[in-house]
């Protein structure tokens, strides 16, 4: 069994392949799988470093990581781990939040 990977047919080591290039591709995917899930949750990561930010109060701060992961979440959104129309809105809503803070802090 794959570490990491649920105990599902659908994630067997050895799938059942009928010609040499399908069982390669099955193992490709295997591998791009794990690298998207990868990708996946450093997204949430980011978008997680900005929300606590902005849960502290400190406009300044929150400001300086939006701008760090704005970055990082396009680059997640290039690689279409994520439409990139989800990686704007992802970053309008943080952005408002954001302005919102320096707004309150005034």
């Amino acid at each position: 069994m794959i570490s990491g990977f649920p105990s599902h047919p659908r994630f067997r080591e050895s799938p059942m392949a009928n010609t040499k290039q399908a069982a390669k591709r099955a193992k490709q995917s295997v591998k791009q799988r794990a690298a998207n899930v990868s990708l996946r949750t450093t997204l949430r990561s980011s978008i997680k470093k900005v929300q606590k930010a902005i849960a502290a109060g400190d406009a300044k701060a929150a400001q300086e990581v939006l701008r760090a992961e704005q970055s990082t979440i396009d680059s997640i959104a290039d690689k279409r781990i994520i439409h990139k129309n989800k990686a704007a809105r992802h970053k309008s809503r943080l952005a408002q939040q954001v302005k919102a803070l320096g707004t309150r802090a005034a």
